[in-house]
């Protein structure tokens, strides 16, 4: 039998504490704002007008927390995926997932 001590239990509360469970909707955009630990995003999508009997497109943000692995690789621009979790603060309800498409940075020739 093998006795748990008092760090090793703290070490699996705090992995279970990081480890945030995924449920509902992904959704893929591109990034328009990096904040500290969070990120916009903004992505279109496509509504049915039913008077004119034609499709429209509309735009939505949303926010979305960026995780310790993928922290400081993301930049403006860039094609990421989202996913929909518990809320975690008053304006995010998403974490990102992974990232899709870089942006390619343009060189100036001179």
């Amino acid at each position: 039998m093998v006795k748990e001590t008092k760090k090793t239990k703290m070490k699996e509360n705090t992995k279970k504490r990081n480890q945030i469970k995924l449920r509902g909707r992904t959704f893929e955009g591109n990034v328009v704002k990096i904040l500290p630990g969070r990120l916009a995003i903004e992505f279109d999508r496509v509504i049915y007008n039913s008077k004119y009997e034609r499709y429209e497109k509309r735009k939505s943000k949303m926010h979305a927390r960026i995780p310790a692995e993928l922290d400081g690789q993301i930049s403006v621009g860039d094609r990421i995926q989202i996913a929909e979790c518990r809320p975690l603060s008053k304006i995010m309800h998403a974490i990102v997932t992974k990232i899709i498409k870089t942006k390619e940075k343009k060189e100036w020739k001179q």
